[in-house]
């Protein structure tokens, strides 16, 4: 990492801390397969998800490392 880390740099250092029982398990992967990292993606996905929906505050990552916190999407009910 850079002396001076940059903003992406400092976000992928949380995401990985955050991924970080995931990095450990795929240590132990010797025979990757399309499955697999498969699988590893929908875990790390799934982590993120509930990530975001526990944190204290919404959009708390984002705003932490200096981004916009995304607009909520509205969602339109169909009256019928």
């Amino acid at each position: 990492m850079a002396t001076d880390p940059s903003r992406i740099d400092l976000l992928e250092l949380d995401i990985d801390l955050r991924l970080a029982d995931l990095w450990r398990e795929a240590v132990d992967v010797s025979d990757w397969s399309l499955e697999i990292m498969a699988a590893f993606i929908r875990a790390a996905y799934v982590k993120g998800y509930c990530d975001a929906l526990t944190e204290e505050s919404p959009g708390a990552l984002c705003v932490d490392h200096g981004y916009r916190t995304p607009d909520r999407r509205v969602v339109e009910h169909d009256p019928a």
